[in-house]
């Protein structure tokens, strides 16, 4: 049986991925947004509150988890993070096998994964698009985001891989360096590519 062709779309911190992201969706790709899938399991009654709770007691309440609790639980402490990751990845995993099977029927779905190198996530998509801007433009965004600090910054980047090496292992690069029109018609261009791919690719398949 024939399945959508999955592309998944990644970039380091302060790329635009969301941006672009977005704009598969404008354009009618259904997206699954991992992020979002656990700021919904991690919100008010959310499915992984009692797991979170028992892991790291108090960094929950009736607004979700304390994102700022936990945050400071885990950050630079990779067997805490460790800890939490198997709680939340699993859930993930099931979210996202939902998803494929309600979109069954689209020639191609995107799974926005923000670590798609770094937690193994590449062999389960067809396609990998990289999203990529200058390191001075990164920066310059990250740093405008309110509670960013440049040690947190240097933090984050130093669990990502280099964003050359994404690019590198990428199978499309777009690049939201430039303005926001010519980042849309870049995407237009590759979702049009990436249909006549899935069309291809269902002729062929028995």
């Amino acid at each position: 049986m024939s399945r959508p062709l999955i592309i998944g779309l990644t970039g380091s911190i302060g790329m635009g991925k969301s941006t672009v992201a977005a704009m598969f969706e404008a354009a009618g790709v259904p997206v699954f947004d991992a992020d979002a899938e656990v700021r919904a399991m991690q919100g008010p009654g959310g499915e992984l509150l009692p797991a979170i709770e028992a892991a790291f007691p108090g960094s929950t309440g009736p607004n979700g988890v304390d994102r700022d609790r936990l945050g400071g639980e885990v950050f630079g402490d990779s067997e805490a993070l460790a800890r939490l990751e198997a709680i939340v990845h699993p859930a993930v995993a099931r979210k996202r096998e939902a998803f494929l099977i309600e979109h069954a029927g689209a020639p191609l779905v995107v799974f926005d994964i923000p670590l798609l190198f770094e937690k193994g996530g590449a062999e389960a998509v067809d396609r990998i698009v990289v999203v990529s801007a200058g390191a001075e433009q990164q920066r310059e965004r990250v740093l405008a985001r309110p509670g960013m600090t440049a040690e947190k910054f240097s933090h984050i980047l130093s669990l990502q891989v280099p964003d050359a090496e994404k690019r590198d292992r990428a199978d499309h690069v777009i690049d939201t360096g430039t303005s926001l029109a010519e980042t849309e018609d870049a995407v237009l261009a590759l979702i049009g590519e990436l249909r006549a791919t899935a069309s291809d690719r269902r002729r062929d398949t028995p």
